[in-house]
């Protein structure tokens, strides 16, 4: 029955479309039709590695060797700040875990010194950090890892732009507002072996013109070793106006500050023993750093763009302790039932810095040309306070007993003008010659109370220039050759003409370092597949150190002064690679190797009560082999890390002493092996889950045996420790 009811309506709906008037017709379609094959549309992952662009902002790069390494985009240990996972993918940067707190990254690159990677231009979103680029270069300021979006890195030859250092420049990019909202919100929160507990919030947003983003971050750990407990907040705001198109206002403030105990130096008897001992439970170091800046940047015209930067690095850094080798003891004294007293040593930094920077296109003879020129001043007073006799107490307490021995201020004026400029002789090649002009001094005033300030050199002169060229030349567009060389140099810092005792004296007629960078390599991306490999020298003229001197008396002293130079070669090799990619499966690899042969090429330093030639030696912390090998395996939105680490053995002194003193101040940097497990988990849009486990074979290592703070020895590096964090973001 249902059947002759559908066959009935069916008819009288044809019936009645058939008399419906010829003009209501759907007139016939006329085009043609095909079935196409289906389409599968894939995203790829962008490596963690890139290269800065040619041209970035006001900044040439083009020829030169960079790094751009995604913090938010790898598994890695973000709440231990651990850099040999952090960096991973540069090759041949040298890791000193100098407390194994994570409250700063020392790391250096191409044989040059990592105490606090005062060898290198830090920044911070293109500001400068370094607390005294003349007095001080170490960078005390540490943002937390949460809060930074990417790393980047140039090495050496980009030094005309940037500045003084031989290392070239790193740049912490923090996180920005999501532009799209007005109110964001990111809660990232951690904890871990050895009491670890950390917490960092931020917040950021955009309303008409103006985009703000601000954190607070707070972290404690006990420490591997004993009395090793650290204490750190920081905070930051952030806001930008976009008063016009092409007119854009910045202000920035970033404070960073730690309190640290240091558990004080081992001998090597004493690290075999037990590595997590301690020679010292009243050392304390605390830096307080506040980071204060203000940019424009002004879109003048379609070819010309101009920045200018104000900013400043305020602060203090502040020690109490006994600072004797590991072999005396810190003991208390039974006729008085106290504790010595402790030494209290305060930096006070005030360093100023201007710049502005003109970026314009044009065209010379036909070429097309980029030029970036620029003026950059300084205007630091560091004040040193050292050698105060503090409290026989147990806490952290800068209280005097005695005044300060040493109290001394090193004012520089310095003003820097430079320029460089990109020539695209052909659609490929491109050749960019540059300079840099410094012009400043640097006046020490003040006392000490044991040497006559006549015998100190008290006003010390920069005025010289810097010279550089990089070419680079595009095989494809993905793969480029480049190469450069570029002259650099390191001013004569506060440590190098402060004598220790009234046995040691300076030499009048100091030279600030110097010498060149000489680079040349090629980067390319293919399928999958991503290399850059280059080779390098470095020349360091101007070492300081010390030498044994006589006078006509006979009276034997020590001399400080430029003792010689050295040179280093070597290889950077990174290769990042897809093995495997099916559906929801990716597995990749990486391996970042370097080889490194650093050397005195002449000079020579004090053994004992003679001088001895150092020509042939290697240098300082400068290991021959560093390879960080890594593979990741991802299924969905979860993802695997292992990362095996070897760095080889290297020397503590310019002596290349090869057996350990019996104080632990010298002899060989043992070689070692690392095993790191990271793991990241991304439940749906809002929560990340992060898990570490780092050192996993729970390898007993050090990395260098400094020669000042903190303490001449043995500094072990943490053993096994894991870390869970979950950031939420909404």
């Amino acid at each position: 029955m249902n059947y002759l009811f559908l066959s009935a309506a069916l008819a009288l709906s044809l019936t009645l479309h058939a008399q419906a008037p010829a003009k209501h017709k759907t007139p016939a379609d006329t085009l043609r039709t095909q079935t196409l094959d289906p389409v599968s549309v894939a995203g790829r992952r962008m490596p963690v590695t890139e290269s800065l662009p040619d041209v970035k902002g006001t900044y040439l790069l083009a020829g030169k060797r960079s790094e751009i390494i995604s913090i938010t985009g790898q598994d890695a240990n973000i709440a231990q700040k651990t850099a040999r996972q952090l960096l991973a993918r540069v090759p041949g940067l040298f890791v000193y875990d100098m407390d194994g707190t994570g409250n700063q990254l020392n790391v250096s690159t191409r044989g040059l010194d990592s105490h606090r990677s005062w060898e290198l231009n830090s920044r911070q979103n293109g500001v400068i950090t370094n607390s005294d680029m003349y007095g001080y270069p170490a960078s005390h300021y540490s943002a937390p890892m949460e809060s930074i979006d990417r790393v980047e890195l140039v090495r050496g030859t980009a030094s005309l732009q940037y500045g003084a250092q031989f290392g070239g420049m790193i740049n912490y990019v923090t996180k920005r507002a999501d532009t799209t909202r007005r109110l964001g919100f990111e809660s990232i929160n951690a904890a871990g072996s050895f009491g670890l507990l950390s917490t960092y919030n931020a917040i950021g947003g955009r309303t008409g013109k103006l985009t703000y983003y601000a954190y607070y971050y707070r972290r404690g750990q006990n420490g591997y070793r004993q009395n090793a407990r650290s204490d750190a907040e920081a905070q930051f705001v952030s806001l930008d106006y976009q008063a016009t198109p092409r007119l854009k206002l910045s202000a920035e403030l970033g404070r960073s500050m730690y309190r640290t105990q240091v558990p004080g130096p081992l001998t090597d008897a004493q690290f075999a023993q037990d590595p997590r001992q301690s020679t010292r439970s009243r050392n304390y170091f605390s830096p307080d750093i506040y980071v204060p800046s203000l940019r424009l940047n002004w879109q003048l015209s379609d070819r010309t763009k101009l920045s200018a930067t104000v900013s400043a690095v305020l602060g203090a850094r502040n020690s109490v302790l006994i600072d004797a080798f590991a072999t005396v003891p810190d003991t208390i004294n039974r006729q008085t039932g106290q504790y010595r007293n402790r030494q209290v040593d305060q930096d006070h930094f005030n360093s100023y810095t201007a710049e502005v920077r003109l970026l314009h296109q044009y065209t010379v003879l036909g070429i097309p040309a980029t030029v970036a020129v620029g003026v950059q001043g300084m205007n630091n007073d560091l004040h040193r306070q050292q050698l105060g006799v503090g409290t026989t107490g147990t806490d952290y307490d800068l209280t005097l007993v005695r005044p300060f021995v040493r109290d001394l201020h090193y004012y520089t004026r310095n003003i820097a003008g430079f320029a460089e400029s990109q020539f695209h002789l052909t659609p490929r090649f491109t050749v960019s010659p540059g300079i840099r002009v410094e012009n400043g001094q640097t006046d020490m005033r003040g006392t000490i109370a044991y040497y006559d300030p006549a015998n100190l050199p008290r006003d010390i002169a920069h005025r010289f220039a810097l010279l550089g060229i990089s070419g680079q030349y595009k095989l494809s567009p993905t793969v480029q050759l480049y190469g450069g060389w570029s002259q650099a140099y390191r001013p004569v810092v506060f440590k190098d003409i402060i004598p220790a005792s009234t046995y040691e004296r300076v030499a009048n007629n100091l030279l600030d370092a110097h010498g060149y960078n000489l680079e040349a390599g090629i980067n390319g991306y293919w399928s999958g597949l991503h290399t850059n490999v280059s080779v390098y020298e470095l020349l360091y003229r101007n070492r300081l150190g010390m030498i044994v001197g006589t006078d006509a008396d006979g009276t034997a002293y020590v001399l400080r002064t430029n003792i010689g130079d050295s040179r280093t070669r070597g290889v950077e090799a990174l290769l990042e690679a897809d093995l495997l990619r099916t559906g929801r499966v990716r597995v990749s690899a990486f391996t970042s190797t370097a080889y490194m042969d650093a050397r005195y090429i002449n000079g020579r330093v004090t053994n004992g009560a003679e001088n001895v030639s150092v020509v042939g030696n290697k240098v300082e912390s400068a290991p021959t082999w560093t390879t960080r090998n890594g593979l990741t395996i991802r299924y969905r939105t979860v993802s695997l890390t292992t990362q095996y680490s070897y760095v080889s053995s290297s020397f503590s002194d310019a002596l290349n002493t090869p057996i350990p003193t019996a104080n632990g101040a010298k002899g060989p940097v043992p070689g070692y092996g690392l095993l790191d497990v990271n793991a990241t988990w991304s439940v749906g849009k809002h929560i990340t889950i992060r898990g570490s486990l780092s050192n996993a074979t729970n390898t007993q290592y050090f990395t260098k045996r400094p020669t000042m703070y903190p303490g001449p020895g043995v500094w072990p590096s943490d053993g096994r420790n894991g870390t869970v964090s979950v950031g939420l973001r909404i």
